[in-house]
């Protein structure tokens, strides 16, 4: 057991995020991201709202586009929530959006996606810039799905811990160069285990930067919260850690649900109450599923990912990790390392046996689909 006199924080450099200040000894701040369109501009608010009230000390929101970018203008007018903007894949897009939120995360893994006559250095320059220029704070997201292409051919497939944190590494070494300190560092996975040990990699070089912890595609409640405690605990336990996520795949007016789970995680590690001897069981069936947001591209995502944890209980006790993502963002990168995966379209989802390509199917078609090639995982592992 543990108590919160005998957790001692990382000294990690103070960051003003809006009206919170987050690292240095400050209160974790738990986030969540809104799951509605963001050109719903009435629905983003009133999620973005509903998030601020259960108490999130940040609220994210993604933006893919410049009618987002309007749109964000507009809700930044209707809400007191902290705004983070998520820049998904277009970073030319921080121009337009700083002006409107509190944070800007970008991921080293999409800075390749435009402008590929430019370095990854001067398109880091170019958004660290903009972030200062507009009193933003910056996270640096890095995410085991979308890793820089660059650092992951280094290192052998099944080594996905060293191409974060060098990358992490390497973009922090930039962002201090160039004089700016208000930003903070992620760096997630799927699998709890690997984002214990990748953040505690990271705060044993870096013990000045501030952490936000999450475990990606955590799934539904309550297998994701309890992946996120395992985490969690670890972390926290160790003085890591300063803001953090729980990602659940939730219908959009339960998304306030990940402010509670996250609040009880932190309040209970620091009461105490803790379950240090619980390990992330990787003998049994694991089923990862991202969180619902604006990139989902058809809500019928939420209920596939029910309905495969339903349809998949016979397969409890054998070690299969099934995937089921929500979006062409991160899901076909996100799903390589499952045994089988799923990434949603607006119509079709894609399964996949591990990297290979399977087929796309409609949402009616897919569950036999998927049984067939579990039934075929099963029997070759007899």
């Amino acid at each position: 057991m543990l108590s919160y006199m005998k957790i001692r924080r990382n000294p990690t450099r103070p960051v003003t995020i809006g009206s919170i200040t987050i690292g240095d000894g400050h209160p974790i701040a738990v986030q969540s991201m809104t799951a509605t369109k963001t050109q719903n501009i009435d629905a983003t608010v009133e999620q973005a709202e509903a998030l601020h009230a259960r108490g999130a000390g940040v609220v994210r929101i993604a933006v893919d586009s410049d009618k987002d970018a309007e749109a964000l203008a507009e809700i930044r007018k209707q809400t007191k929530a902290n705004l983070a903007v998520d820049l998904q894949e277009n970073f030319r897009l921080a121009e337009k959006v700083a002006p409107h939120v509190d944070k800007i995360r970008y991921n080293p893994g999409h800075l390749y996606h435009h402008a590929r006559e430019l370095t990854w250095q001067e398109k880091v320059r170019y958004l660290i810039d903009i972030a200062g220029s507009n009193h933003c704070a910056v996270r640096i997201g890095v995410n085991c799905g979308s890793v820089d292409p660059a650092k992951k051919g280094k290192y052998d497939h099944d080594d996905s811990i060293t191409p974060m944190l060098e990358s992490a590494l390497e973009h922090c070494e930039l962002v201090d160069s160039l004089g700016f300190h208000n930003f903070v560092v992620s760096l997630k996975d799927s699998d709890p285990s690997k984002v214990v040990q990748v953040n505690t990699l990271f705060a044993e070089k870096r013990p000045d930067v501030a952490l936000h912890l999450g475990v990606t595609e955590a799934g539904m409640p309550p297998d994701g919260i309890i992946k996120t405690r395992i985490a969690f605990e670890q972390l926290i336990g160790k003085g890591i850690g300063d803001t953090v996520r729980v990602s659940l795949t939730l219908p959009n007016p339960r998304k306030p649900e990940e402010i509670d789970a996250g609040k009880q995680i932190v309040d209970d590690i620091h009461a105490g109450r803790v379950r240090s001897v619980v390990k992330f069981d990787d003998s049994k069936l694991n089923i990862i599923s991202c969180p619902s947001c604006s990139r989902v591209e058809n809500e019928a995502f939420i209920d596939l990912a029910a309905k495969v944890k339903e349809m998949t209980a016979f397969a409890q006790d054998y070690a299969i990790t099934i995937a089921v993502m929500g979006c062409r963002v991160n899901g076909p990168g996100e799903t390589d390392d499952a045994d089988l995966g799923l990434w949603c379209g607006p119509a079709k989802v894609n399964l996949k046996r591990g990297p290979e390509a399977l087929g796309a199917f409609g949402y009616d078609e897919i569950l036999p689909k998927l049984k067939q090639e579990l039934d075929d995982l099963i029997a070759a592992k007899q």
